[in-house]
């Protein structure tokens, strides 16, 4: 069973910067992806941004060219860089890591089968 635990939110003006941090153990499936979703209050969880095995990556419209996500195989730690943080991106923030068939396919379906999501970590954005 993997164990996830996000860092590194926290309240910054439009056009800021944040760094979120992914703690990672336990264990993974052979192929696997990881990847950042949140949820702001009222509205449905929406995947953010995926990375594969081979390091390929894959991002929501409303994040792309601002986000940026990697990991740390050796810190066994997933990160998201967040450049020009808009008020819109304000919400929780979730990591996860699971079986994978593809970027694009991991965000759509862990966030409409997952569960067990951990505590998260909030991001609020003023204008």
């Amino acid at each position: 069973q993997v164990q996830l635990a996000e860092s590194g939110g926290g309240s910054v003006q439009a056009g800021g910067s944040l760094k979120l941090s992914c703690a990672v153990s336990g264990f993974l499936p052979s192929n696997y992806c990881m990847g950042w979703f949140r949820q702001a209050p009222g509205k449905a969880r929406e995947g953010v941004a995926a990375i594969e095995g081979d390091g390929s990556t894959a991002y929501a419209d409303s994040v792309k060219g601002r986000f940026t996500i990697s990991r740390d195989n050796g810190k066994n730690t997933l990160y998201l860089q967040m450049n020009s943080l808009k008020p819109e991106d304000t919400a929780m923030y979730y990591c996860a890591a699971d079986s994978c068939y593809g970027g694009r396919w991991f965000l759509s379906y862990v966030r409409d089968n997952k569960r067990d999501w951990g505590q998260g970590t909030q991001v609020t954005v003023s204008s």
